[in-house]
């Protein structure tokens, strides 16, 4: 799967934004994406060089002072996100971005690769809150979540938006 989502980002013509790190699922996506002939660019506090192990092979490489500099880094540079099989980092970096949509502080694309199911319950979990009345409807509908990378791809290049934009991040950060 991690494999598959490199090659398929790269073949694609995509450049793979990521948290710069060469373990994990991810280090094996950015691996995949280069050996593909894919650009792959990370983003890495400088706290977490020495303890994630920057990826040297990567394309471009840049060492930011710290997580909230990492995502909004990734967020300005990034077309769209997706969320592979993860933990507490995972699902914290693309709650955000959803939130963000949501917001109106991009109008950028959500997925996750629910590759066996691996998300079902957060996503049952997500449609409860329409039920009881704490989320919209439309904000959840414009999630993508399939188990094949090339379905996310694809319904990528279709996405539109559920929110005008109408706030941007200059704006709270001020």
């Amino acid at each position: 799967m991690a494999q598959a989502t490199g090659q398929a980002i790269a073949e694609q013509g995509k450049t793979l934004i990521y948290g710069g790190g060469r373990s994990g699922l991810m280090g094996v996506v950015a691996d995949s994406a280069l050996k593909a002939g894919g650009r792959v660019v990370g983003i890495i506090p400088n706290a977490l060089v020495d303890r994630e192990l920057a990826h040297k092979g990567l394309t471009e490489l840049y060492v930011v002072d710290n997580m909230h500099e990492r995502k909004t880094q990734m967020s300005e540079q990034a077309d769209a996100f997706i969320a592979l099989p993860g933990g507490a980092g995972t699902l914290e970096e693309i709650f955000e971005q959803w939130t963000w949509n949501q917001l109106g502080i991009h109008q950028k694309p959500c997925a996750f690769l629910n590759v066996g199911g691996f998300y079902d319950d957060l996503i049952k979990m997500i449609q409860g809150s329409v039920a009881r009345g704490f989320s919209q409807s439309r904000f959840v509908d414009q999630l993508i979540v399939a188990n094949d990378i090339n379905e996310i791809l694809t319904a990528f290049s279709t996405y539109q938006p559920a929110t005008p934009k109408w706030m941007s991040v200059d704006e709270i950060q001020a």
